[in-house]
């Protein structure tokens, strides 16, 4: 009896060395509260760095919220209800130009095209922006990338909004989908996965790429505030590394094994469904390949932006952009 307690007892501490280590290790693990603009598989590479573990190999536990639109992603982040922000980067010069002390830096670029694509009622193999000309199409939110990009589209086009095209902007970005469904509008734009389950339950016909139309853009940043950046700057340097790898991964392999890593993600839909997407994502060359706001790229920013009537002057590069992060992720995952 005295052998079966001692063995018993044996037992009870090696179980109880385990629990603590694993309750150790867990402790070790920092939370990161993340927000994102939208769910999109345009973001591919972010959930590959989380599914494949990238972020866990630094260090970080995630927490991924979905924010909806970019300016309800930079209230949660100046409110304190998130670490880190993934939005347009022009939420940043907004909050500055507001004359915000602590405001938003951007440390990573993801990707840089325009993500979402003009759908329509009707399908047309034959589709030009043109045809737009007399319609209405729902644009997204006032002053957010989407809607910019799509405008900067337009007037390059020789169509200017609001005379030659409705371009509507009383839409949340989060209800644009419903509302087209529920019959506003003639077009829409959509972000992936939505754009192409629009075309299978037939609600709609995904017509041309915005991305495509409208060329290099710094389309969606990573940004914390400056003062959680600078408290934290091994955090942020941990995440930009795991975001690197994820963006690597992702060049490196099929659009078909993609698919199959993020596929968690997106649980309502088929492998198949998703690969074709991120074929069409990687054909427009969707996502940055060295992470990095370049100061070329954040001036096509402001310019767009000027564009759009929403300032009239930029916020200086290195107040709200800081490559510095990005750069040396980069040079980490070389050696």
């Amino acid at each position: 009896m005295k052998k079966i307690i001692s063995l018993f007892m044996v037992v009870l501490l090696v179980l109880s060395l385990i629990l603590a280590g694993c309750q150790k290790q867990d402790t070790q693990m920092k939370k990161i509260r993340l927000i994102e603009v939208t769910h999109s598989i345009f973001y591919a590479p972010q959930y590959v760095a989380m599914e494949k573990g990238f972020f866990k190999e630094q260090g970080l536990d995630i927490e991924l919220t979905n924010g909806g639109g970019a300016d309800k992603c930079m209230a949660a982040m100046v409110s304190g209800e998130a670490d880190i922000a993934f939005m347009g980067p022009e939420a940043s010069v907004y909050v500055y130009l507001q004359g915000r002390t602590d405001h938003a830096v951007n440390f990573a670029q993801l990707t840089q095209k325009d993500g979402s694509f003009i759908v329509g009622r009707e399908k047309d193999n034959s589709f030009t922006i043109d045809k737009l000309k007399g319609h209405t199409i729902l644009g997204g939110r006032k002053g957010g990338m989407p809607l910019m990009t799509l405008e900067y589209v337009l007037k390059q086009n020789g169509l200017t909004p609001g005379v030659d095209v409705d371009v509507r902007t009383d839409v949340q970005f989060d209800m644009m989908a419903g509302a087209f469904a529920s019959g506003e509008a003639d077009y829409t734009t959509l972000f992936e996965p939505l754009a192409s389950t629009f075309e299978l339950q037939g609600n709609g016909y995904v017509l041309e790429s915005v991305g495509s139309l409208a060329g290099y853009v710094p389309y969606t940043c990573y940004s914390s505030l400056g003062s959680y950046i600078e408290k934290n700057p091994d955090t942020i340097q941990k995440f930009a590394n795991a975001l690197y790898k994820g963006m690597v991964w992702v060049d490196e392999h099929s659009a078909q094994e993609v698919a199959e890593a993020i596929l968690p993600q997106f649980a309502d839909s088929e492998v198949g469904f998703i690969a074709k997407i991120v074929q069409n994502y990687k054909d427009l060359n969707t996502w940055n390949p060295d992470l990095v706001l370049g100061e070329d790229g954040y001036n096509r920013l402001i310019d767009i932006m000027k564009t759009a009537g929403e300032i009239e002057e930029g916020a200086p590069y290195e107040k709200i952009q800081t490559p510095d992060f990005a750069t040396k992720a980069k040079e980490l995952y070389k050696k």
